[in-house]
Parts: structure tokens; C-alpha cells; sequence
């Protein structure tokens, strides 16, 4: 079992998003190696009562495609329209033919950090005001955080392994990487995999203002989010969702599937020291770095690319660059390390798998995204975070962190592709 367990590979074919960068793979891209940032002033209500008045909305959003009917929208959280719209497109783009295929060997894994608040915030408020009988029999359903992930095998009678992930900010990557682990393993032949998250609602902003976490630069919000910098005050609020189809190698060739990068692999650790903070010099972060490339059968030498969890927060940003240097040594100032949330926002549980989608195209193209509105350099933050412009360069194996509230890590490494 552990020789079979190793030799199954298991490879990238299709990618979704849905973000403040764009609502398709390519405008994402493209607006993002640009350097475009898609945060701006809340238009979801009126955030002049909120010390952060800024967030990265997804704009123009028409979830219809994706869906079996209108009724069906209209029972689902905007989190879950966005998880299943992210997963329509993956699949559209993977080019599998789900009327051939066996769909006992397709599962989905889809996480959310939070889940549905926009329908906690709604249904409260009926509740409040109209009283318990007037609650929606679809609350329930609509605020679990498993839903989308229920939804989509359900659209698409996708009937392998199915779960959704919570581990806060790591939980797209721990979608993904538990879709690995289950390809590798045998059990199932493909992964619908990735997080989705809406929370730029009045209950959590407010909640996030209260604990003091998110940038204030609220004059400014396009430059608001600035990842490494001196400046940084905080994180910008994001939504949206990355979903990503994983397919088992030989699987994925006998198919003549168009192959974007292999995940090669995938550290998952706890800090076990605090709510919120991340533990001293990034220990945790570092442990689970050296995980995900043992298991991946690499060296801190291979890596090419970081694309850092990178929030722009005055503690986080500096404890990552502290583990990379723990784990890369000398090389972590070779590397390029970025993080695009300074053009997303953080998409709290959908982040991760945002930003695997990032990898697999910097692995595809040889091109590096820019950490934008980088602009005074932190001494505590020293290695090279590719400002403000992208960069063509050869990239052959990526590393992707994200970390969560309640001391979450996961880390997944990329590499090219060369059969």
C-alpha cells in the first residue's frame, strides 16, 4: 500500500475563481499580473459607522449559469453561489465529461472559514423583529458551511468523498490538500477541491473592526492592503472563491486532459499557542513548510516561487518571513516571495485556493505576480516580495502557505509539469 500510496501523482487540470480581480480565470490574471487592486469603498451597505470602511467585493456577480434553476439560488448563502459558480467553472475548464465519466470516483471538497453570515445576519434580524415562526425553513441549510460543498456533487451527481473544510484562513488549502491525500491514496480518481467565503456583511466587518485586525486607510483603500511594507496597519477584507479539479495522473493523461502543474505536495501543522497570534519566529508555519516538502520529495533548494499567506498584518507578515528563513536558509533570498492579497483582499477561507490558482499559472507562464503597494521596505521583513511589478522568471516548483486563527498551517507545493 505505502509503494502505491507514493507512485500515484496527482495533477491540476481545472480552475475557477470568482474574485474582486474578476469573476473568470482570466480577467483574474490578467488584472492581477498587471497590478490592478480590486479593493475599493463597501457598496454592500453603509460602512460609515466602521473604523475599515474598505473590502474587496466581487462586482457583477451572476451566478444563473451555474445553477438548475432561479429557486435554487435563491436558497443558497452568496457564499455557497460563489463556491458552486467557482466549481462550475473548474470543471467547465478541466474539459471532463461528467456524462462518460464514473462519478462514484469524483468528490468534492469545499471549505468555508465562516460559512453563511449574510443568512445569520438576515435571519436574526427576522427573528428579532417578526419572531421565530417567520424564520426561513432554508436557514439552516443556507448557513451551514458544508453546503456548497454539498451542492455542487449534487448539481453535478459527483458521488465520491465528499466534506467541507473550517480552519479559518487555511481552510481552502486544507481542502486541497486533503483532496491530495485521497487521490494518492486510491480514493477517488478526481477532486472538485477549494473554499469560498462572503462576509462583507455589517456582522463581519464589525467583528473584525473590533478585534482591532483590519487597515483603517480608509481614504486610500486601493493602497489599504500593502503586504511586507513598514506601513502595513492591517488586512483588507475580501470575498470570493478558488476552486481547483484534481486529478490522479495516469487518470488525467488517458483522458488527454490539459495539465496546468502537479501538486506535489502538502504540510498541515498547529501552533498550539494562541487565538489569534502566530507562534514566536513562525515555528509552526516552518514545521508545516518542511512537511509539505518532504512529502513533495523536494528541497528548500527546488523552490522557485513563495506565494506567502502574506496579510499585511504588523505581527503575520513578519513571523512568515521569519520561517522562511528558517526553512530556506541562504536560498530564502533567491526566492520570490509574494502575496496578492495587497489586490484581492483576504478571502479569509477561500484564500488559499485563490492563491493555488496563482501558482498553477506562475508555474504555467513564468511569470511571477507582484505584492503591490510594497513601498518602505520593514527591516524585519528582508527578503525579495517581488514589488509592485510582475516578473517573468523560470518558476518550477511553488510553495503556497496559508495560516488560520486557532493555529492552523497548511502549506501545498506545486512543480511544473514535464510528464
Amino acid at each position: 500500500m505505502a509503494s502505491n500510496w507514493t507512485e500515484r501523482r496527482v495533477v491540476i487540470t481545472g480552475m475557477g475563481v470568482v474574485s474582486a480581480l474578476g469573476n473568470d480565470l482570466d480577467t483574474f490574471w490578467n488584472q492581477l499580473i498587471a497590478g490592478q487592486s480590486g479593493i475599493d469603498r463597501i457598496t454592500a451597505f453603509d460602512p460609515s459607522g466602521y473604523d475599515t470602511q474598505m473590502a474587496g467585493e466581487v462586482k457583477n456577480f451572476n451566478p444563473g449559469p451555474a445553477f438548475p434553476s432561479p429557486k435554487e439560488i435563491r436558497r443558497t448563502d452568496r457564499y455557497s453561489q460563489l463556491g458552486i459558480y467557482a466549481a462550475w467553472q473548474a470543471i467547465k475548464d478541466s474539459g471532463l465529461d461528467l456524462a462518460k465519466a464514473n462519478l462514484d470516483e469524483i468528490g468534492v471538497f469545499i471549505g468555508s472559514g465562516i460559512g453563511g453570515l449574510e443568512t445569520v445576519t438576515e435571519q436574526h434580524t427576522i427573528l428579532l423583529q417578526r419572531g421565530p415562526s417567520r424564520l426561513s425553513p432554508f436557514m439552516i441549510p443556507m448557513l451551514i458551511s458544508n453546503m456548497a460543498s454539498g451542492l455542487v456533487s449534487m448539481y453535478h451527481n459527483l458521488r465520491g468523498p465528499n466534506f467541507a473544510t473550517c480552519s479559518a484562513c487555511a481552510t481552502a488549502n486544507h481542502a486541497l490538500g486533503e483532496a491530495w491525500r485521497t487521490i494518492k491514496m486510491g480514493d477517488a480518481q478526481v477532486m472538485v477541491a477549494g473554499g469560498a467565503e462572503a462576509t462583507i456583511v455589517p456582522i463581519g466587518i464589525g467583528g473584525f473592526c473590533a478585534m482591532k485586525a483590519m487597515s483603517t486607510r480608509n481614504e486610500d483603500p486601493k493602497r489599504a492592503s500593502r503586504p511586507f511594507d513598514k506601513g502595513r496597519d492591517g488586512f483588507v477584507m475580501g470575498e470570493g472563491s478558488g476552486v481547483l479539479v484534481l486529478e490522479e495522473l495516469e487518470f488525467a493523461k488517458a483522458r488527454g486532459a490539459r495539465i496546468y502543474c502537479e501538486l506535489a505536495g502538502y504540510g498541515n501543522t498547529a501552533d498550539a499557542h494562541h487565538l489569534t497570534a502566530p507562534s514566536p519566529g513562525g515555528e509552526g508555519a516552518a514545521r508545516c513548510m518542511r512537511m509539505a516538502l518532504r512529502n513533495a520529495g523536494l528541497s528548500p533548494q527546488d523552490i522557485s516561487y513563495i506565494n506567502a499567506h502574506g496579510t499585511s498584518t504588523p505581527q503575520g507578515d513578519i513571523a512568515e518571513t521569519q520561517a522562511i528563513k528558517t526553512v530556506f536558509g541562504e536560498h530564502a533570498h533567491k526566492l520570490a516571495v509574494s502575496s496578492t492579497k495587497g489586490a484581492t483582499g483576504h478571502t479569509l477561507g477561500a484564500a488559499g485556493a485563490v492563491e493555488m490558482i496563482v501558482c498553477a499559472k506562475a508555474l504555467q507562464t513564468d511569470i511571477v505576480p507582484p505584492t503591490i503597494n510594497y513601498e518602505v521596505p520593514d527591516p524585519e521583513c528582508d527578503l525579495d516580495y517581488v514589488p509592485n511589478a510582475a516578473r517573468p522568471t523560470k518558476v518550477t516548483a511553488v510553495v503556497n502557505n496559508s495560516f488560520g486563527f486557532g493555529g492552523h498551517n497548511a502549506t501545498l507545493v506545486g512543480t511544473k509539469f514535464v510528464g
